[in-house]
């Protein structure tokens, strides 16, 4: 049975879907492995922030994405923050959000 995805709130898609085409296909690549696969997923494609949160990790030619996600119950996967990285490492900023958004959803 395959996992369902969906999104924190609609910001949250209308971000992704204004990434560069590129970026966009890998992600969309990605997603149909996660909707496959669910929590087995890993590297390359996803990897664990700890604490429940994961990351999926599109690239292209033009730059790397990333979307933080979590699961709940039904075989679901909710995309909780995502941005285009500028940096190598990941900023505090966009990964804070992600967790305050998943205490949101963990909580109620």
């Amino acid at each position: 049975m395959r996992f369902s995805i969906e999104y924190f709130h609609p910001k949250v898609l209308a971000e992704i879907e204004s990434w560069p085409a590129d970026i966009l296909a890998d992600y969309a690549r990605i997603t149909e492995l996660l909707m496959e696969h669910g929590p087995n997923l890993r590297l390359p494609h996803s990897r664990t922030m700890g604490d429940a949160l994961f990351e999926l990790r599109p690239r292209g030619k033009s730059g790397i994405g990333r979307a933080f996600y979590c699961f709940v119950i039904g075989r679901r996967a909710v995309v909780l923050h995502a941005f285009v990285k500028k940096s190598q490492q990941t900023p505090d900023r966009e990964l804070k959000l992600a967790r305050k958004r998943l205490k949101e959803m963990l909580n109620g």
